[in-house]
């Protein structure tokens, strides 16, 4: 049986820098993305047709995010405002000023009514979306910018990495304190909390690592043979992708770490990239400014002789 064409998806004019399917929804799913030309976009998630851009942001946008039933969607923008969109009709909803670029954000998984932000700023902010005139929350400053932001643990701590500085915070929302540092070699380019909340994945490196999201007690790690941006994990298949520098889109397998398919088509590295929820199929975003849409072939690869 051949192997299934990958959907290339246009439209972007620069780099993609950030790519986040919805949860599965009674209307399907959906694929949100950010890119340097400033123009976050949202996609049926299935086949990739474009069903809208969210018009507003002056500056390139580097974080782009739907809710838990994909009503509403968060951008992170180079104009200094994280900003919350209604994701059926594009309108904006909210806007929050901050005093520097704002690299990641993240909504609340239970709920969908707190809003984390971070940035250059080095702040962790979150935000009541009930109460958006209210003053958010500001946790301890960071030694370093902030790059990836995730609630985990029923939305009582949030997960952070940092631009270019090793290690991962973890704040605790109740204290409102940095309550844990994970240790890591090199700066973390990428964590991803699994759709069922249980599961943690970075990638920093050459080293993809899995942790359990109640604990956060690493479980499992690979050093795979080039560097990976970002990384994505499927439990039901017990499989992982990863893509980065080399711009080849890699599917492993979680338990060996053997290398099943290597898909190649971009034209620049590979920086980010995402499992559908459905896990049949996964996205990846270039520095060329496309998204593609792979899918796995169902076969194991034969054994060695």
């Amino acid at each position: 049986m051949s192997k299934r064409v990958p959907i290339v998806c246009h439209g972007h004019t620069r780099p993609i820098v950030e790519i986040n399917y919805s949860q599965n929804t009674p209307e399907g799913y959906f694929l949100a993305s950010a890119s340097k030309d400033g123009k976050p976009m949202l996609r049926h998630g299935e086949n990739g047709d474009w069903y809208g851009t969210f018009e507003g942001h002056k500056g390139a946008v580097w974080a782009c995010v739907l809710d838990t039933p994909a009503l509403k969607c968060a951008t992170g923008s180079a104009d200094f405002t994280a900003r919350v969109w209604d994701a059926c009709g594009g309108s904006q909803l909210h806007e929050f000023q901050h005093n520097h670029i704002v690299r990641c954000v993240n909504f609340s998984f239970h709920g969908s009514n707190k809003l984390v932000t971070g940035g250059m700023e080095k702040v962790v902010r979150v935000y009541d979306l009930e109460k958006p005139d209210a003053d958010p929350i500001k946790l301890p400053a960071a030694q370093a910018g902030i790059r990836s932001v995730n609630f985990i643990q029923n939305d009582n701590l949030v997960i952070c990495s940092y631009v270019d500085k090793p290690g991962i915070g973890v704040y605790d929302l109740r204290s409102q304190q940095l309550s844990q540092t994970v240790e890591t070699t090199t700066s973390v380019t990428s964590i991803e909390v699994s759709f069922d909340q249980q599961h943690v994945t970075t990638a920093e490196g050459s080293h993809v690592r899995f942790f359990e999201a109640a604990t956060l007690q690493q479980v499992k790690q690979h050093k795979l043979s080039a560097p990976a941006e970002s990384a994505s994990y499927c439990a039901v298949k017990r499989k992982f992708v990863a893509g980065g520098e080399d711009m080849w889109v890699h599917l492993y397998d979680y338990d060996t770490g053997q290398e099943l398919e290597c898909n190649k088509g971009h034209h620049g590295p590979v920086h980010t990239i995402r499992w559908a929820p459905t896990y049949d199929a996964y996205a990846s975003g270039s520095e060329d400014g496309t998204i593609r849409i792979w899918f796995p072939d169902c076969t194991e690869p034969a054994a060695a002789p």
